[in-house]
């Protein structure tokens, strides 16, 4: 559930699987100090910016390196105009472990984009992207929403509004200022909910896994805890193991506890 328990990584994660293109290439995604590290295969070069371009829209990312992203196969390039039958001849070259295999197109398996509808899939993303960090930056720069822990997504034209706010007004707010965006066609908050006192609840973040934190005050149980996050305060279980906490009735004042997913 994000925020809670949903560190920078995981969100990125599921940012990327939720874009067509990516979805099935199983990118691994690791982060420390909002610094991402995306690694993994991907069909072609082209591939990179738009890994890029959906992990720059999720808070807390303040850098993406792609440098572990290894292309398969070069982008084949265009076919001339005056190509004859077999610039129709579509394939994919893939690289497996034990070597390369050729499968053509008409062998039934599904191939792989051509170099030019890659190029301006990639080219559209890029023109997209730029409205969805203009609202991000929107977002970033409101004095009451600045703390507020909202990712802003793409989907065609318009744009998606994932987080949690303080109250119905900061909703309202949010989506006010996505649709003042020149660009934005629609703003789905569906995915925008509101907790009172979000801000306090996320500020603390593990610098090595971006996971939230939580510190213990007097007066504090597990149960208490699991309330104020997961408004269930039996779910104390999932943060005892999450937190390798033996005993869930031994908590000291001070105590810095993770918030499991």
């Amino acid at each position: 559930m994000w925020p809670f328990g949903k560190n920078t990584a995981d969100r990125v994660k599921d940012a990327l699987k939720e874009q067509d293109m990516l979805k099935d290439l199983n990118l691994q995604v690791q982060e420390k100090g909002g610094n991402v590290t995306v690694t993994g295969a991907i069909p072609n070069e082209h591939y990179v910016t738009v890994v890029k371009v959906v992990a720059e829209g999720i808070n807390g990312v303040k850098s993406v390196d792609t440098s572990g992203l290894i292309a398969e196969a070069a982008p084949v390039q265009p076919a001339p105009q005056d190509a004859g039958p077999s610039a129709s001849d579509n394939s994919f070259t893939a690289a497996p472990a034990g070597g390369s295999t050729e499968i053509p197109a008409s062998a039934g398996a599904k191939a792989a984009p051509a170099a030019p509808d890659i190029a301006a899939k990639v080219k559209e993303m890029e023109d997209r992207s730029k409205i969805a960090k203009a609202v991000y930056q929107a977002i970033r720069n409101n004095g009451e929403l600045k703390d507020n822990p909202i990712d802003v997504l793409q989907s065609g034209k318009s744009v998606i509004l994932r987080g949690v706010v303080d109250n119905d007004h900061e909703q309202r707010l949010a989506e006010k200022l996505a649709r003042a965006i020149d660009g934005v066609s629609g703003v789905d908050i569906s995915g925008l909910r509101v907790a009172e006192g979000v801000k306090e609840l996320t500020k603390e973040k593990d610098q090595d896994s971006g996971d939230t934190v939580y510190t213990v005050q007097s007066g504090d149980t597990l149960g208490s805890i699991a309330q104020k996050y997961f408004g269930n305060a039996a779910e104390y279980k999932k943060i005892a193991h999450f937190n390798n906490i033996s005993n869930p009735d031994l908590i000291k004042v001070g105590q810095q506890i993770r918030i499991p997913g």
